[in-house]
C-alpha cells in the first residue's frame, strides 16, 4: 500500500494557494479543470516529497474547489494535515508574519498547530529531536482550537 493523497475542499483558490505554497511552501505539481462537473483539483507536494528519487509521485494534497459555493463548516469533522519542518520556529514565525494565527504555539520546541483559511487543522512537526524552549513561544497561550 502506499499513501497517495489527501483532499480538503477550499472556497477561494488563491487565499489557499497563499498559505499551502505561499507560506507553507508546498509547490503546485498539477491542476485538472472540470467544467462537466464544476469542479478545480490543485494537487500540491512537499518540495522534499516532490524530489525525492525515492517516489514516483510523491504523497500530494488535493485542493477541491468546488465552482458552486458550498458552506464546509469548520472542518474539525476532517482531523488534520501533519508536516515535518526542519525549523518549527522559524516556520512559526512566517506563518505568523504572513497574518496566520498559531493556534496551538510551538512551547516544546517540537509541535504547533495552525489553521489554513478553510479552517482546516494543520499539524506542523519538528524534524528530529525537539528544538530548545525559547520565546516567545514558551510561553505563547493558545489560540482557538485545531
Amino acid at each position: 500500500m502506499r499513501y497517495l493523497h489527501t483532499m480538503v475542499r477550499v472556497t477561494e483558490i488563491e487565499k489557499s494557494l497563499a498559505f499551502y505554497c505561499g507560506l507553507l511552501g508546498m509547490e503546485e505539481i498539477r491542476r485538472i479543470e472540470n467544467k462537466a462537473g464544476r469542479f478545480t483539483l490543485i494537487f500540491l507536494a512537499a518540495p522534499g516529497d516532490r524530489h525525492s528519487a525515492a517516489t514516483q509521485k510523491p504523497p500530494m494534497l488535493e485542493l477541491t474547489y468546488n465552482w458552486d459555493p458550498e458552506n464546509y463548516g469548520s472542518a474539525r469533522n476532517f482531523g488534520h494535515l501533519a508536516f515535518e519542518v526542519d525549523d518549527i520556529y522559524a516556520t512559526c514565525e512566517r506563518l505568523m508574519a504572513g497574518g496566520v494565527v498559531i493556534s496551538r504555539p510551538p512551547r516544546d520546541g517540537r509541535m504547533a498547530f495552525v489553521r489554513s483559511p478553510d479552517l482546516i487543522s494543520i499539524e506542523l512537526l519538528q524534524r528530529g529531536a525537539s528544538l530548545p524552549s525559547a520565546e516567545p513561544w514558551a510561553s505563547m497561550p493558545n489560540t482557538g482550537s485545531w
